[in-house]
């Protein structure tokens, strides 16, 4: 039986870190001022998976927009 490898997005020191530009104030009384964003991954029917990527306003919580992809990218 041969063992398939997990996807791990951790590749050691690649580039340099983001700043930490919210401080954990996830709240903002303006609207499209802080945008956030992560990856999903849904098993589907038989080996297949589904990587969903939602943009969320951080102003009333609503996504703004998706992707969707049978890739990590």
């Amino acid at each position: 039986m041969s063992r398939k490898s997990r996807y791990n997005s951790y590749k050691a020191k690649v580039g340099r870190l983001a700043k930490n530009r919210l401080n954990r104030r996830f709240h903002t009384p303006i609207r499209l001022q802080k945008l956030v964003t992560d990856v999903t991954e849904f098993k589907c029917v038989g080996e297949e998976k589904l990587y969903l990527s939602p943009i969320l306003d951080l102003y009333n919580g609503e996504i703004i927009s998706f992707g969707m992809s049978n890739r990590p990218n």
